[in-house]
């Protein structure tokens, strides 16, 4: 499952950091966390962020642990910033999701742009 969202006036780092603690409040284990920093070729006081979630579910023997979730992050603090999360619904139940995307909404829903491309399957 693929869930987008746009974000105005939005901080990329604060939702990179955002999507890490909830993610890991849902019992998922970081895999791998990037954020880059690029200046804008208009403006080389301006900057866009680009940011890679990945993080895994561990299984109880210890093996066999596999990417359940992935967080792409592209933004400039002024402006839009849109996060594509890439969940295999196998690894990562719906209700887990559901938590996920409820705690991103009470802390960004405001900032949330509307009629945007909501979750594709």
């Amino acid at each position: 499952m693929q869930i987008r969202k746009t974000y105005h006036n939005v901080s990329p780092e604060l939702l990179h950091d955002e999507i890490k603690d909830f993610a890991v409040k849902q019992g998922l284990v970081i895999d791998g966390a990037k954020l880059e920093t690029y200046s804008l070729p208009t403006d080389s006081s301006s900057f866009v962020f680009r940011g890679t979630l990945t993080f895994r579910i561990e299984s109880k023997a210890g093996k066999g642990e596999k990417e359940c979730l992935r967080a792409h992050i592209v933004g400039s603090v002024k402006g839009e910033t849109k996060v594509m999360l890439d969940i295999d619904e196998k690894l990562f139940p719906q209700e887990k999701t559901d938590a996920l995307l409820n705690d991103l909404g009470f802390i960004f829903g405001s900032y949330e742009a509307k009629g945007g491309k909501g979750s594709s399957k």
